[in-house]
């Protein structure tokens, strides 16, 4: 069976990932493993010591005694903090280290933007305002245009963990814009595996969620596609004449994906 692992800053919706996994119906295994996240602050300079080589490291011998074929820094704030090729030399260690493909769940939404062909999106983000700012301007960089960016102000994951369903209901639909061909939740401390449904429905487009886009980021790097419209439009629609470019790092000495 497929396994992908995923490394998790600190605590917050974790659990998100096993009822991922049902969702999928039991056709691919999703192994977590904590890593030590130090401050727990939405701050530029906490988020990169939270994604520093070291701490992602120290995750990957269990995900790989657990049966992982690939590795996906489940973190969006603690990876586009630092820009394009900060971001990539991030992925490229932590490849490295893991001996796997691997990836973040910043390069996941620029890959399932340009999956679904959107060109035009926006941003509901948990994070305060300068935080966003940064996602705004790493998705512009992948070739995205982001026609509006709305940031909540909220510092840590854990308050952002204990949101409920009419919070994050709420916040897309203050994210979103006319003009957004999707609308983009970037936080991985949010709960919205059992919300994509609601929130399609709610805002008549597609929702890209940051635990959703992880795990078809996975999948993506296992060459895998698994149908299941419970997890929304990404999962259920692609693109290919807009294939997106490949951010994701192999470990040295493995074949191109084709």
């Amino acid at each position: 069976m497929a396994s992908v692992g995923f490394l998790y800053p600190g605590h917050s919706a974790e659990d998100d990932y096993p009822r991922l996994e049902a969702l999928l119906g039991g056709t691919v295994r999703l192994p977590l493993v904590h890593t030590d996240i130090g401050e727990d602050a939405h701050r530029v300079a906490a988020l990169r010591e939270m994604g520093a080589a070291g701490r992602l490291a120290a995750g990957v011998a269990e995900l790989r005694e657990r049966g992982a074929q690939a590795v996906v820094w489940a973190c969006t704030s603690a990876s586009f903090v630092f820009g394009p090729d900060g971001a990539r030399a991030q992925v490229r260690e932590l490849s490295a280290a893991a001996g796997l493909p691997a990836s973040s769940t910043s390069f996941a939404f620029a890959h399932a933007v340009a999956a679904l062909g959107a060109r035009r999106v926006a941003i509901a983000a948990t994070y305060p305002a300068d935080v966003a700012e940064h996602f705004h301007t790493f998705l512009k960089a992948a070739g995205t245009d982001v026609v509006a960016t709305r940031g909540s102000g909220i510092l840590t994951a854990a308050e952002v963990g204990t949101w409920d369903r009419a919070q994050v209901l709420r916040l897309a639909r203050a994210g979103d814009h006319p003009d957004a061909e999707a609308v983009l939740l970037p936080d991985t401390a949010l709960h919205t595996a059992e919300l994509l449904p609601a929130l399609e429905a709610a805002l008549g487009k597609p929702v890209l969620t940051a635990n959703q886009v992880t795990v078809w980021e996975g999948l993506r790097l296992l060459g895998r596609e698994i149908a299941c419209p419970a997890l929304g439009t990404l999962f259920t629609r692609s693109a290919p004449a807009r294939r997106p470019a490949d951010h994701g790092a192999r470990p040295r000495g493995a074949p191109p994906r084709e």
